[in-house]
């Protein structure tokens, strides 16, 4: 235990709780923060410490990882009063799995760079299923060296890691990412509408379709809970539009049409109007069912 390194977690939300335990669980020594402290008793309990601010807890770490919401909560914790930054030396690494802006992520890798430090993003993909089990994919951009030191941390976290390439392209790629299970997430929607309008048995439907062509993680995890109605938010309809915001702003920049991923963008609009902001995204189910049924 000696020999790893010290590491720090700020943002300790759906996501960031279940990464950090898996941390603790490894033996790693954590030190902690969080804006409400109650939500790092858990990780508390099992042994890591808390720190006052982010700057405080960089300061006793080898390895930074950061989970929060977006871009602004990102710089916050990094070049804020009391951020990352102030701690900056030679040989800390920050790794960023929040999904920000791919700009954003460039700005502050320069930022960390000029205080000899290192900045990662390392967005993430699998929902809370996949941080509690350590399965998540971890896509990273950056410094390639330091991706190669703390990849056995991210081992803890993830079951797929991939290096990206330079910084930014981690971000990139999760925008990929969401493009994907957005749109699927659609399709799985406008599927069951259709096999509940001809009085399909939906669970039978399910099982026959799941392990054909039409398989995806979308199918055999959110169309259960379609069918059972249950909204409870592994990954909530507004965290997926603030990446689609991201998708669509990095799109009109290349001149790139997206329509299926506009199109999706406006559904789950919608769903947050009808008040799903909080819910998972499979309430974007809701939505499609209402547009065909009886007014």
């Amino acid at each position: 235990m000696s020999n790893q390194p010290r590491l720090a977690f700020i943002g300790l939300g759906i996501m960031g709780q279940a990464m950090a335990m898996r941390l603790v669980e490894a033996d790693y020594r954590l030190i902690v923060y969080n804006r409400t402290r109650a939500k790092a008793s858990p990780l508390l309990a099992r042994g890591a410490r808390a720190a006052a601010t982010p700057a405080a807890a960089a300061a006793e770490a080898d390895v930074v990882f950061i989970c929060v919401t977006n871009t602004p909560d990102v710089k916050q914790v990094c070049t804020g009063p009391g951020g990352i930054i102030e701690s900056a030396r030679a040989g800390l690494v920050v790794v960023d799995h929040s999904t920000i802006s791919p700009e954003a992520t460039v700005a502050l890798a320069a930022d960390f760079a000029a205080r000899g430090s290192v900045f990662l993003d390392a967005p993430v993909s699998g929902g809370d299923v996949g941080a509690q089990n350590g399965t998540l994919s971890i896509m990273v951009g950056g410094d390639g060296a330091a991706f190669e030191r703390v990849e056995p941390v991210l081992r803890q976290m993830g079951q797929t890691i991939t290096y990206c390439g330079p910084s930014g392209h981690g971000q990139l790629t999760k925008l990929v990412n969401q493009i994907l299970v957005s749109v699927t997430n659609l399709a799985v929607c406008e599927a069951l509408v259709f096999a509940r309008k001809y009085g399909l048995n939906l669970e039978k439907t399910l099982a026959a379709v799941a392990g054909g062509a039409a398989g995806s993680w979308q199918l055999a995890n959110l169309g259960p809970k379609m069918i059972e109605g249950d909204f409870r938010p592994g990954f909530t309809i507004s965290l997926q539009q603030k990446d689609l915001h991201l998708v669509l702003e990095a799109a009109e920049r290349t001149h790139t049409s997206l329509a299926a991923t506009s199109l999706v963008h406006q559904f789950f609009s919608a769903a947050q109007a009808a008040g799903h902001g909080k819910d998972g995204t499979q309430a974007l189910y809701t939505v499609v069912d209402k547009l065909s049924s009886p007014q």
